[in-house]
């Protein structure tokens, strides 16, 4: 009989952690392992997308975070034998104080999360964390990056350099993410003789009226050289633009967009938010969160790169496409469960 492990979701609705509970769940049955994911009957996109993919589900009776939190508690006092790995920090919270779990966190606990988190990893088999800089945050966790599936983005063999260049976005539109920084730079540029287009995918999600009001003001400004995607793919952004900027001025624990830029061999410039420096391991590409001129000129020197076709882009570019295969890449992934799932199970 295959050996048998629960993973608990954080919410019922899919974001980025279920995205992530969902590959784990892959990368585990992939490995022989039985997995049962276990989330609240409402919502219930998460289970859905589970039985999408035939993982045997237990949708426990709740239609909010309470209910769902006392009913995983309920469960797993019937269950305390079988291995629980709490993806977010709701799980854990749930099932604090008891044994046989694997407390899994894909953001850095702040505010009363923080004061809830060492009740969620007491008695823990251990802490996993996606970076070491919330890792310096959570003494005593462990590393577990995460990681995304190569991206192949389809670029012109040749291009002129009387072409403008293309600067990427990829994320949702708020101030938070630094949409608002990267439109000052690009105000920037357009002041010096080479031509620049923005090409923008996400939407203002999780935003506030005043922010998203902020946001499309900053967009309002540069609208005439910019190409908006809507939601998109990674695919289909990726292989309309030159490079990839990620300006976020709120900490990053990680940055999957970063990753999937490094895997389709597009160079990347991010803001020294949080993990996002860790992620890329290129500090030249990096400029203060919240620094518009030091991002113009970040874009300005690797728009140079582009132009020339500089031996030392395609070297940085190769070591980052190389940096993704070992470490974020599904295979890396792959190891790093089977790893963790060996200790215990």
């Amino acid at each position: 009989m295959p050996k048998e492990l629960y993973i608990a979701t954080n919410n019922g609705d899919m974001g980025g952690g279920e995205m992530m509970l969902m590959a784990l769940a892959r990368q585990a049955r992939s490995l022989g392992y039985a997995v049962t994911i276990v989330g609240p009957a409402q919502p219930n996109q998460l289970i859905e997308a589970a039985a999408d993919e035939g993982f045997r589900r237990i949708a426990l009776p709740a239609t909010n975070r309470v209910q769902y939190m006392a009913s995983l508690r309920a469960w797993h006092a019937r269950h305390k034998d079988k291995l629980l790995w709490c993806n977010g920090l709701v799980p854990a919270v749930a099932t604090g104080g008891r044994k046989n779990r694997i407390v899994h966190l894909h953001q850095l606990p702040q505010g009363l999360n923080a004061k809830l988190l060492p009740f969620a990893r007491r008695k823990a088999l251990t802490t996993l964390v996606p970076s070491r800089f919330v890792q310096e945050s959570v003494p005593g966790s462990e590393i577990f990056s995460n990681w995304v599936a190569g991206v192949h983005a389809d670029q012109p063999e040749v291009r002129k350099n009387t072409e403008p260049l293309r600067i990427g976005y990829l994320g949702r539109l708020t101030t938070s993410k630094g949409i608002v920084t990267l439109c000052e730079a690009f105000e920037q540029l357009r002041s010096g003789a080479r031509a620049y287009s923005l090409v923008i995918g996400g939407e203002p999600v999780f935003a506030s009226e005043e922010d998203t009001a902020e946001v499309n003001r900053a967009l309002e400004t540069v609208a005439e050289h910019t190409e908006r995607l809507g939601w998109t793919t990674p695919e289909e952004l990726l292989s309309r633009v030159d490079m990839l900027v990620v300006p976020s001025i709120a900490v990053e624990s990680f940055g999957l967009v970063v990753a999937e830029a490094m895997s389709a061999r597009i160079p990347v410039i991010v803001s020294d938010a949080g993990a996002l420096p860790e992620v890329l391991d290129l500090p030249e590409r990096v400029f203060p969160a919240g620094n518009a001129q030091a991002l113009a000129e970040r874009i300005a020197s690797l728009g140079t790169q582009i132009d020339d076709h500089a031996e030392q882009l395609q070297e940085n570019i190769s070591a980052s496409f190389w940096r993704w295969q070992e470490h974020f890449s599904p295979e890396a992934a792959r190891e790093n469960v089977r790893a963790i799932l060996e200790r215990f199970l």
